[in-house]
């Protein structure tokens, strides 16, 4: 079973009220549904598989808003460790999939 990673990427209006409570809302939903920001309009969730991404997948696309751009990118887990973050000049680790609980 190999691990993946659904990243959300968007770009939503907020020049109106109603924009921006459109805009809130999608984020809002985002990290309920276990989102984490990786940065500006950007946000990642783990998946222990392929099968559990899907699920998260047709969860984002069920919650899309009526406006703007949403982008939506799926990793696998060694794909996700490739990555190369910095911060000005200085590199960064990137962030590592959190760890499996098991129930008996």
């Amino acid at each position: 079973m190999n691990s993946v990673w659904v990243i959300v990427l968007f770009d939503l209006p907020t020049e109106t009220p109603l924009d921006r409570k459109e805009y809130a809302q999608f984020r809002k939903f985002l990290l309920d549904d276990g989102f984490t920001m990786m940065q500006y309009s950007v946000y990642m969730r783990h998946s222990a598989s392929d099968e559990n991404a899907a699920v998260h997948l047709k969860r984002v696309k069920s919650k899309l808003p009526p406006d703007g751009e949403v982008r939506i990118l799926k990793i696998t887990d060694k794909q996700f460790g490739k990555i190369e973050v910095f911060y000005g000049a200085r590199r960064k680790p990137i962030e590592q999939a959190p760890e499996q609980l098991s129930l008996f």
